[in-house]
């Protein structure tokens, strides 16, 4: 039987993180825009602003985020796509913080975070309560949680994994368990649960292809299969 939630393949691919040789990698990068342009709408400014990327894999969300002034933390338990990370970082001249970690147990003190930046995280980790307690402990009061996810039911887990893994193979075979994807629904709960108000949820999908006839991503009127976050802490 294949593995599901295969984590390893963030440190496989590390070395083709940037190079834009591998398509699954290439539809991660195009995502980013996306979700920016959607927090954007509940994050004054990122400039000055203390952010953790949270599952950072090789660091297209982290890099965004300091190209927009944020210093930023990126945590992440693949050792190898950090490395990447690390590599690429330096070779543009942006300091970010890159760091070993998993979302439940952040090594990064209480009340010391602006901004919690989760993306393509949430439906991989061990523990959903545990994971949004540290991103509430880390947070100011009053900061900021955004994030993506994906949902669980059964045009997600069609979409996700029978077409997207096993079929057109658009993302590695393996990288998710159904069985993670996360209700909006349920995710509301644990949010208010952790302590978390003004929670905001919008679909997330493809919206058209590029000259590489990649998809390009954008907000869409569904949470049926993938979509974003925006929450504040108490």
């Amino acid at each position: 039987m294949s593995t599901i939630n295969d984590l390893t393949i963030y440190n496989t691919w590390s070395p083709q993180w940037w190079d834009g040789s591998a398509r699954w990698l290439r539809t991660l990068h195009n995502m980013v825009p996306a979700r920016l342009k959607y927090f954007d709408n509940s994050v004054s400014t990122w400039d000055g602003q203390d952010v953790l990327d949270l599952g950072c894999g090789g660091g297209f969300m982290a890099e965004a985020l300091a190209r927009r002034g944020a210093d930023v933390i990126a945590i992440d338990p693949a050792t190898n796509a950090l490395a990447a990370a690390r590599s690429h970082a330096a070779s543009q001249g942006l300091d970010i913080e890159y760091r070993y970690g998993i979302g439940e147990d952040l090594n990064i003190p209480s009340s010391s975070i602006d901004i919690v930046v989760c993306v393509d995280v949430l439906e991989h980790v061990n523990s959903l309560p545990a994971t949004l307690a540290e991103v509430g402990r880390v947070l100011r009061p009053g900061g900021i949680f955004v994030f993506d996810t994906i949902n669980r039911n059964w045009l997600a887990r069609f979409a996700v994994v029978t077409v997207a893994e096993d079929i057109v193979r658009l993302l590695p075979k393996g990288a998710h368990d159904p069985n993670l994807f996360i209700k909006p629904s349920e995710l509301r709960f644990e949010l208010e649960r952790h302590g978390f108000h003004d929670i905001q949820f919008a679909g997330l999908g493809p919206t058209g292809l590029n000259r590489n006839l990649d998809f390009t991503f954008g907000r869409i009127p569904t949470t049926l299969i993938q979509y974003m976050g925006v929450a504040k802490r108490i």
